[in-house]
């Protein structure tokens, strides 16, 4: 008797659990559907841009301006209904104006105390626009809060709302005026995806709507707390062996030190490490879940190879001098699974 009602539970909590799936993509699929008619032409950008918020990241946007990645933010501020906040980057930027600081008050009986006024940082959905272009040092305050969802300021902890995600774009470092990002920090971002022109048919579309286009309009399809419980829901997906497998090759290959893909070696100064791996696994699922599936297969794994390890490789020298490009590289890793 006890082994028939252990079976019934996990048939009705097996049931509930796909219900919630089919549900969820249903509900990110009118998300996708209330930014395409603000943001034309991007359907790839949206797609990761979703599955980025669904596994709880963070994004990096590189693309030239004037391609909408900042109306882009501001369309999923609306859409999901999260408390946003913009910093604008710029070479004068310090670290107390992202995370807040310490000033010292006197009261009306003369007690002096230091009270922490909290920065922009302390947001649901924080907008960095132009990342690259402060300094080292002031990109580098957002990376405790990127991790841990807390800041540190004065020696005493600050916890950050939830959820917390950070969308930040960045010009092409070929540009002037800007400065590489850390590795460190690149690495926390869940992915990079390049904004590229949209092609004619998207750009007259731009043209014939930029005046009709109001981001106000359009109605928000989940709260803070939906997005929360949505995030939990991805993470219990079951994930299948072949594709565990699939995600640990991928991944191990774009080493230099373990990989035997050809020209690995020889062109790859360092390769993307566990975060990588962990970033896979919470984005198959997710992606999964947007395509109206119940489970995510190695077309998943290959689909989000490019966004998810781009930013977690990089070419030595030689590689650079012979006109190698990291998108080449990966496609390589890319065959050695499909």
């Amino acid at each position: 008797m006890e082994a028939t009602a252990k079976e019934d539970h996990n048939i009705d909590s097996s049931d509930a659990m796909v219900e919630a799936i089919e549900q969820l993509g249903q509900t990110i699929a009118k998300a996708r559907d209330g930014i395409g008619r603000v943001i034309y032409g991007q359907h790839e950008v949206i797609e990761e841009t979703l599955i980025t918020l669904l596994a709880s990241g963070h994004l990096l946007l590189v693309g030239v301006p004037g391609l909408g990645k900042t109306r882009l933010v501001e369309t999923l501020s609306k859409v999901f209904h999260l408390e946003t906040r913009r910093v604008q980057f710029t070479p004068d930027l310090m670290p107390a104006d992202i995370l807040g600081s310490e000033v010292l008050e006197e009261s009306d009986g003369g007690k002096r105390s230091f009270r922490f006024i909290k920065g922009p940082v302390f947001c649901q959905l924080l907008m960095a626009d132009e990342i690259n272009r402060a300094s080292p040092r002031t990109q580098s305050a957002l990376l405790q809060a990127m991790q841990e969802h807390r800041v540190s300021v004065a020696g005493q902890y600050h916890d950050l709302p939830s959820p917390f995600h950070v969308l930040a774009t960045q010009n092409p470092l070929e540009q002037e005026g800007t400065y590489p990002l850390p590795e460190a920090q690149l690495d926390r971002f869940f992915m990079q995806v390049n904004v590229e022109y949209p092609d004619v048919a998207a750009e007259r579309q731009i043209l014939e709507a930029a005046v009709d286009a109001n981001i106000d309009d359009l109605a928000s399809v989940m709260s803070a707390a939906d997005l929360i419980e949505a995030q939990n829901l991805v993470r219990r997906i079951p994930v299948g062996d072949s594709v565990a497998d699939a995600i640990l090759r991928l991944v191990r290959s774009g080493r230099p030190e373990t990989s035997e893909i050809p020209g690995v070696q020889q062109h790859v100064s360092w390769g993307p490490g566990p975060r990588a791996s962990q970033a896979l696994m919470l984005g198959v699922r997710a992606r999964a879940v947007i395509s109206g599936r119940l489970a995510p297969s190695v077309d998943d794994v290959l689909a989000l190879s490019h966004p998810i390890l781009r930013h977690r490789m990089a070419l030595n020298f030689a590689a650079r001098a012979e006109g190698v490009a990291l998108e080449t590289v990966i496609d390589r890793l890319c065959e050695d699974i499909a």
